[in-house]
């Protein structure tokens, strides 16, 4: 946005300039002395061609420069208008299973799902119909969280047969959506390491001085990999004061998957028998002291996403910051440029004949 220091300048540019103009047009032939050139009763003298043109051009040019000064005086800046936040908001950790099982394509239906351990656990339905898969709804649903969440911290881990942290908690949307964009099934193996990502969880957000952490667990297995027990790390986040949800996407029995092997670049498709345990993942939650929301199908995962961010709640006070730069520098250069310009036409080349 550009905007005016002193606008008043302004106003008196747009006063001066047209009476200027008015004052020089009214004026110009009043000290005028016109003297013909050429013998009595002869043919009078005419130059080879005419100035008239060539002054207005000059004066036009001479106008736009004390234009552009008045400007320059008015203080020209581009304004950047940026929200800060003057509290931390909560950081959240969002740790995701990529294993290829995450390929299965049953996540395209609904079935009024969002259920948890106190009422329910209604699966979805599933085959052929469905064309959405858990890894894509759950990434989906991540970048849609952390847009709708601008004061909190937002990290990313990852699960296959190990785990790691992509993006630590960081309000800085565009570094999560970069990573999020490039993330593949199977990037870290073939295998569920539920302990190995709570741990990784539970590593990172432990020392946090943010008041308020949360741990997002979303995957669709049971532990099969990794040296560290599930219930053990998420004991470790209950101990830190850490909350933790477990959601449990998809439903078992025959699914088609579809998806492309990082490691060999060859594209994998058929049906797997998805073997959802949900029983270990609601007792995974409980030794964490967090909650498990069974989500068979896309609206289910959106739900659940929706009652975790009305529960995880943070209050934060935000404030205007406006940075100013100044624009003043290349205006004056340009004034003063045709003002030189115009001088040296007028005194050089026109010397001789005005």
């Amino acid at each position: 946005m550009i905007g005016f220091e002193y606008p008043w300048c302004i106003a008196g540019a747009l006063i001066l300039v047209p009476l200027v103009f008015v004052v020089t047009r009214r004026t110009r032939h009043v000290f005028v002395l016109f003297l013909p050139l050429g013998a009595p009763g002869g043919v009078p003298f005419k130059p080879p061609f005419t100035c008239d043109l060539i002054l207005r051009f000059l004066f036009a040019l001479e106008l736009f420069g004390a234009v552009l000064l008045l400007l320059a005086a008015g203080g020209p800046e581009r304004r950047i208008n940026k929200t800060v936040w003057l509290d931390r908001g909560a950081d959240i950790l969002f740790i995701l299973d990529i294993s290829p099982s995450m390929a299965g394509l049953d996540m395209g239906g609904a079935s009024g799902g969002g259920q948890d351990e106190r009422n329910g656990t209604g699966r979805g339905s599933r085959g052929g119909r469905n064309s959405t898969s858990r890894f894509d709804a759950a990434r989906n649903l991540v970048r849609e969280f952390a847009e709708r969440r601008p004061s909190d911290a937002i990290g990313l881990a990852a699960l296959g047969n190990d785990a790691a942290l992509l993006v630590p908690p960081t309000v800085d949307r565009r570094v999560l959506e970069d990573r999020l964009e490039r993330l593949r099934l199977g990037e870290l193996g073939d295998g569920t390491a539920l302990g190995m990502g709570l741990a990784v969880a539970a590593r990172h957000l432990r020392d946090s001085p943010s008041p308020h952490r949360v741990a997002i667990l979303i995957t669709d297995g049971e532990n099969n990999a990794g040296p560290v027990n599930p219930e053990t790390a998420a004991a470790l986040l209950e101990e830190a004061g850490i909350s933790l949800w477990v959601i449990g996407v998809g439903s078992g029995g025959e699914i088609p998957i579809d998806y492309v092997d990082p490691l060999t670049r060859m594209r994998r498709t058929g049906v797997f028998d998805s073997r959802f345990d949900e029983a270990s993942l609601r007792a995974l939650s409980l030794a964490g002291g967090g909650t498990y929301i069974s989500a068979p199908s896309a609206d289910g995962l959106a739900a659940a996403f929706t009652r975790i961010s009305g529960e995880e709640l943070t209050v934060s006070r935000s404030g205007l910051l406006v940075r100013r730069y100044p624009l003043q520098v290349p205006l004056i250069a340009c004034g003063l440029a045709l003002f030189a310009l115009t001088g040296f036409i007028r005194r050089f080349l026109l010397g001789a004949l005005v």
